[in-house]
């Protein structure tokens, strides 16, 4: 059985420990990597967007990453439970035409028995930036 260690239930720490691992993970830009922490039947909501299961993920992913460049995440705890997660974030990109983007948005996390990730519901919103207003260097 695959597993994706810390396993649930999270204690503080554990639950720092996924937050963290799953930071990694984004920023690695690496859409399969990413992937391999979420079900395969996973339920997403990404914006405006659903996206179900690793087979939609990594498309999903792989578009995203065409078009955010120079993308930099960071993910901050907000609560946890047994097998729930929630985290704060903001990341940074730039589009296509050089102009740079911030991202802030809430994650809220539910995780099967073996440690992936069976829902991910994420509420964003973009703010243009200057560059000179970049936090993630």
């Amino acid at each position: 059985m695959e597993q994706k260690l810390p396993l649930p239930p999270f204690t503080l720490e554990t639950a720092l420990e996924k937050i963290q691992l799953a930071e990694d993970a984004w920023n690695s830009q690496d859409p399969e990597r990413v992937s391999k922490a979420y079900t395969i039947d996973s339920e997403w909501r990404n914006r405006d967007k659903f996206v179900n299961g690793r087979e939609e993920i990594v498309p999903f992913l792989t578009e995203k990453w065409k078009k955010e460049k120079n993308y930099k995440l960071k993910k901050e705890y907000w609560a946890h439970t047994e097998n729930r997660i929630a985290v704060r974030f903001e990341y940074e990109y730039q589009d296509n035409d050089g102009n740079w983007f911030r991202a802030y948005g809430n994650e809220n996390w539910e995780f099967d028995a073996n440690g992936l990730m069976q829902k991910r519901f994420a509420s964003i919103n973009d703010l243009q930036i200057s560059e000179e207003d970049r936090k993630f260097k």
